[in-house]
C-alpha cells in the first residue's frame, strides 16, 4: 500500500550549474573553522597547534546568488554583530567513508563562491558557554552560493586570488594557497567521521579581515576562475 505524506515540505536546496541548465542538489553543509593561519590568529586561536574541526549549517540555509544580479540578503534577527565570510565551497558528486587523500578530489563536482554568514555574538556567547553554535552559524539564509562551476570546466583551483569587498572596500584579501588543510585533506578527515555523500558541500574556510555588516552594506566576493557573488543587506 503506497503512503502519503502527512505534509507538504519544501524542495531541497538546489544551486544552479553554470553553462547549464541543471541544478545541484544540496544534502548537507560542511564547514571547517580557521583553515587560514592569519584568520585563526584574529579569532585569537594559534594555528600551528591546533587539528582541524568542522561545524554544520542546515541545508535549507543556501541562498543561490546567480552572476550578475545583486541578491538582497536579510539580515536575521537577535544578533547586533553579523559577519561577513568569504569561502570557496566544495560540492561533492560521490563519497563515501574513510577516503583517502589520493582519492578525494574524484569526489568533486565543482567549486563555487560563498559566504559563511555569522551572528557573531551569538556565536561568541555559544563558545563561551560552552554551547553548540547554530544559533551563530545556521541562520536563514546564511549561506550565499554562487554558481556551481564543474571540475571538468575549472579543475581543481588550489590558488589564486579570494576578495571580499563591503561598499567598494576591500575587507578580505588572500590566496587559496594559504589554506591550512587542502580540500583533499579536509574532503579525508571528513569522512573519517561521516558518511560522505552526493550533494555534499564544504566550505573551506575564511582568510583573515572577518567583519561585521549593517543594512544597506553591498558584499561582492570573488574568486579567481569561479566568478562573483554581489549582495546587499536589506
Amino acid at each position: 500500500m503506497s503512503k502519503t505524506p502527512v505534509l507538504a515540505v519544501e524542495p531541497r536546496a538546489m544551486i544552479p550549474v553554470a553553462g547549464t541548465d541543471h541544478l545541484f542538489p544540496v544534502r548537507r553543509i560542511y564547514c571547517i573553522g580557521r583553515n587560514y593561519a592569519a584568520h585563526a590568529r584574529e579569532m585569537g586561536a594559534d594555528p600551528t597547534r591546533e587539528p582541524p574541526f568542522f561545524f554544520q549549517k542546515a541545508a535549507d540555509t543556501v541562498q543561490v546568488c546567480p552572476t550578475g544580479e545583486r541578491v538582497p540578503h536579510v539580515y536575521p534577527p537577535m544578533t547586533a554583530n553579523y559577519h561577513f565570510e568569504a569561502e570557496m565551497v566544495v560540492a561533492l558528486k560521490s563519497g563515501g567513508r574513510d577516503i583517502s587523500e589520493s582519492d578525494a578530489l574524484n569526489h568533486v563536482f565543482g567549486y563555487a563562491v560563498g559566504l559563511d554568514m555569522t551572528r557573531r555574538d551569538l556565536q561568541d556567547e555559544a563558545k563561551a558557554l560552552r554551547r553548540p553554535w547554530e544559533v551563530g552559524k545556521s541562520a536563514d539564509h546564511s549561506a550565499p552560493v554562487g554558481l556551481l562551476h564543474p571540475v571538468t570546466d575549472v579543475g581543481h583551483p588550489a590558488r589564486g586570488s579570494i576578495t571580499l569587498r563591503v561598499n567598494d572596500v576591500v575587507k578580505q584579501d588572500a590566496d587559496l594557497s594559504a589554506m591550512i588543510w587542502s580540500v583533499s585533506e579536509q574532503i579525508a578527515i571528513l569522512s573519517r567521521y561521516f558518511e560522505l555523500k552526493a550533494g555534499d558541500l564544504i566550505f573551506s574556510g575564511t582568510p583573515e579581515g572577518v567583519g561585521a555588516v549593517t543594512k544597506g552594506d553591498h558584499l561582492h566576493v570573488a574568486i579567481d576562475t569561479l566568478g562573483a557573488i554581489d549582495l546587499v543587506v536589506v
